[in-house]
């Protein structure tokens, strides 16, 4: 009611108005977006470690869902709410995109290294961690991306393999990868 007297004024009934008729589309937009596969938004816990940690951890799933024994931290940047990394085409992570087994498991933290002289370190198991679906990337753009995230990211390290990086994704030998959570 307005201090008029007279009950709702043109601008509040409107919008009221407006706001009934939008809602429902926004619920079946949402219901849409689920159905169609959008990527499940993660929790605030996997969002402050992948915008603050120095490695992820993957493990490319088996086509009977177990995990491989791949687990190395590695390099990453989350860029348009994917995982995205550059690795070997001969490597497990490759391979496993090329075979047609796409599901993953990423866990986000710096624990250390995975192998060890005396064992492995399973620390990164209590990071926070999510399912994914791998692809590979072909986009020089993408790349770059990568890059210009490494350069602030790994400041002392990236002039050794800055242009490793982009010699092996230009001959093919090396992969660029995305990771995109999916509803486990």
């Amino acid at each position: 009611m307005t201090g008029t007297g007279r009950g709702l004024d043109r601008r509040t009934f409107l919008g009221g108005a407006l706001a009934a008729l939008l809602l429902p589309l926004a619920h079946r937009a949402r219901a849409a977006d689920a159905k169609a596969g959008a990527a499940p938004a993660l929790p605030p816990a996997t969002l402050g470690a992948l915008d603050s940690s120095e490695f992820v951890y993957v493990s490319p799933l088996r086509a009977n869902g177990e995990e491989s024994t791949c687990h190395g931290e590695v390099w990453f940047a989350w860029l348009d709410g994917g995982v995205v990394l550059i690795t070997a085409k001969d490597g497990w992570k490759a391979r496993s995109v090329a075979a047609g087994r796409a599901r993953a498991r990423v866990w986000v933290g710096s624990h250390g290294r995975w192998k060890r002289l005396t064992g492995r370190n399973e620390a990164f198991r209590q990071a926070p961690s999510f399912e994914a679906r791998a692809t590979r990337v072909e986009d020089p753009a993408v790349l770059e991306r990568l890059i210009a995230s490494y350069e602030k990211k790994y400041p002392a390290e990236i002039a050794r393999w800055r242009d490793k990086f982009r010699a092996g994704y230009a001959s093919g030998e090396r992969w660029l990868l995305r990771y995109e959570p999916v509803a486990g």
